[in-house]
């Protein structure tokens, strides 16, 4: 166990870097090339013609591996269809085809659907999980379904702080916000987290009334303060680059109680103890509740007698122009996405972005979604002779990512469409994490985590999903995993006819299930281990070759080449 752990700290080998084209070449030479037509000359000659600009070189066509290693960072995982999608759009034309992908039901509905807005589950979370795993795993926008588990784990609600009625489907609605707003404006997914219903109960917005000098009463600081630490600037004033600058602090005490008193008045809007509607409605106003003094935070006075919904409009207003929230914000896309330590130059990239999609909007998450995915710190491997940059390529795929992309990458159905997979938080006999259930609002492991005793902690390299890895994780990672490739989960099951069909022949099986899940990422030492064990069991019967395809897939997703995601 040592030795496992030990890989996963240091990584698998760096890869050469493949030789591909960027997708922004063909415009940078464009814009490079002079203009046609010739000038006068000094003597009234004409002068020769500037020769035109060579025409850009065809873009190398996109392999098979590194179809699957985007598909990996945008969706979880590959499949052989969405491998094939790839290599015909290009990157940039797969993400914009996902980006207009019609959503499915939501959450809510589904819930509704399924019996769970019966007044049995007033209390209980019947059926959030199942709702959950069921987006994860089976609806087809892979790349939304991916950025809002992403954005689930900045914009944090947990099923462990909702002790209101309708908790299971109010969870649920947390998750369509997060998914209604994955591809829209920063400014508006931050109004839409505020007055989710969900929110205003984690965080103590919904209730929150002015001061009563009276009963001593003083505005409730939690969102405010939570909004500002977690969901958009951060606690140091950083550098486009996300480098803090000198240390200095983004806000003050003063700026929170500021904060306060603008979040004041809001309500639920319709709260019903016998129907869960109430869940999936913003939060309303009550203009008795709010404190109307003049309020002053981050360089913006809001003049005393404005009302509490224009105020929270300027509130909202200042902090998504703040210049912290493209490193800060763009800097944990990044992590949640591609690599855990992104340079300062892949940061600044994207911050560059976030402050200017290119027709003047800020915060377009689209276009910053573009910057990350498409920059050439994703799309390309350090070579060999990088050092530096291999010891920071890349994330540990976190348990659910691994989960998700094992259950699409070999069809995981639900027959009954239950998706009962349940709450994998368990880390001894399940993942030790699962979606909207982080300990808290800190989610399952902070953004600048550094593994201490570790070779990362040696060079300073941060590396969150480390700090939920540990001996009993490994090994309960394993011991599931070993369950569900068998079995499936609950009553779901995985279609492996395609690996069937090739188990006679050891090292193809080990390939194909190589390219899927790690996109060729295994070294040969680790192939050559895996071809060896798999090919020990007999193929001579359909049970054998059966359990070939189940033996090469667990020993896939066990290997630290895997686990680590380059």
């Amino acid at each position: 166990m040592a030795s496992i752990l030990s890989r996963m700290v240091l990584g698998p080998a760096p890869r050469p870097a493949p030789a591909t084209a960027l997708l922004a070449s063909a415009s940078a030479l464009v814009a490079c090339g002079g203009g046609a037509g010739g000038a006068a000359s000094g003597d009234g000659t004409a002068a020769p013609a500037t020769p035109p600009a060579p025409p850009p070189p065809t873009p190398a066509p996109i392999s098979r591996a590194q179809a699957s290693r985007f598909l990996g960072q945008a969706a979880f995982g590959a499949t052989d269809a969405s491998i094939s999608r790839v290599q015909a759009l290009g990157y940039a034309g797969w993400l914009d085809e996902q980006m207009v992908a019609p959503r499915s039901s939501s959450q809510v509905d589904w819930m509704l659907a399924a019996g769970y807005g019966d007044v049995a589950n007033l209390a209980s979370f019947r059926g959030t999980d199942n709702s959950l795993w069921r987006k994860l795993i089976g609806s087809p926008d892979a790349l939304r379904q991916r950025v809002t588990l992403a954005l689930s784990e900045i914009f944090v609600v947990s099923m462990a702080g909702l002790p209101v009625a309708w908790r299971g489907l109010l969870a649920a609605s947390h998750m369509d916000v997060l998914e209604a707003n994955a591809f829209a404006s920063y400014r508006s997914l931050l109004q839409s987290v505020t007055l989710s219903p969900a929110m205003g109960v984690y965080l103590n917005l919904r209730g929150n009334q002015k001061g009563d000098a009276a009963s001593g009463r003083q505005p409730d600081e939690n969102y405010a303060r939570e909004v500002l630490q977690l969901f958009s600037i951060g606690l140091l004033v950083l550098a486009a680059d996300g480098t803090p600058r000198s240390g200095a602090e983004t806000y003050d005490q003063a700026t929170i109680t500021a904060l306060a008193r603008v979040f004041t008045g809001w309500e639920f809007n319709g709260y019903n103890r016998t129907e869960p509607g109430y869940v999936q409605r913003p939060l309303v106003h009550i203009a008795s509740r709010f404190d109307t003094g003049a309020k002053a935070f981050l360089g913006t006075t809001i003049p005393a007698g404005t009302d509490g919904v224009t105020a929270m409009g300027i509130a909202l207003d200042t902090i998504a122009a703040h210049a912290n929230v493209g490193p800060f914000i763009g800097r944990q896309l990044i992590q949640r996405l591609v690599a855990s330590q992104p340079s300062p130059a892949y940061v600044a990239r994207v911050s560059a972005v976030w402050a200017d999609n290119g027709a003047g909007q800020r915060g377009d998450l689209k276009a910053v979604l573009k910057a990350v995915l498409l920059d050439a710190e994703a799309r390309n491997l350090p070579g060999t002779a990088d050092v530096a940059a291999a010891r920071q390529a890349g994330k540990l795929r976190e348990p659910v990512q691994r989960l998700v992309q094992w259950a699409r990458s070999f069809g995981l159905a639900s027959p009954t469409d239950q998706w009962n997979l349940g709450n994998m938080t368990d880390p001894a006999s399940r993942l030790g994490q699962s979606p909207l259930r982080s300990p808290s609002v800190f989610n399952f492991f902070r953004p600048g985590y550094v593994p201490p005793n570790s070779a990362l902690g040696t060079l300073g390299i941060t590396a969150p999903e480390f700090q939920i890895t540990n001996e009993s994780s490994v090994v309960g990672w394993a011991n599931f995993m070993q369950g569900a490739v068998a079995n499936g989960i609950g009553e779901t099951r995985p279609d492996y006819q395609a690996e069937l069909a090739i188990a006679a022949d050891a090292p193809a099986l080990v390939a194909r299930i190589a390219l899927l899940l790690a996109a060729d990422g295994l070294d040969a030492g680790t192939v050559a281990a895996i071809s060896a064990g798999v090919a020990s069991i007999s193929a001579a019967s359909d049970a054998g070759k059966l359990n070939r395809v189940r033996a090469a897939i667990h020993l896939v997703l066990c290997a630290p080449d895997y686990l680590v995601q380059v």
